[in-house]
């Protein structure tokens, strides 16, 4: 069984307009200023609060 009436093109990609990927939100960390996720370790740093800092391996050259 066929469909009565075809659905454009335009009403598809209006429903589907709220399904792309949205980027994700960055703090900076208030050791180093670098940028990283919230609620997230320090990748330069290791810095997660006041009380934790997490041990980070340096490249040596």
């Amino acid at each position: 069984m066929l469909p009565v009436k075809k659905i454009s093109k335009s009403r598809t990609r209006t429903r589907r307009a709220h399904h792309a990927l949205k980027p994700a939100r960055m703090a900076s960390c208030p050791k180093c200023g670098n940028r990283k996720l919230p609620h997230a370790a320090c990748e330069n740093c290791g810095y997660v609060s006041s009380k934790v800092a997490l041990p980070v391996e340096t490249e040596e050259s």
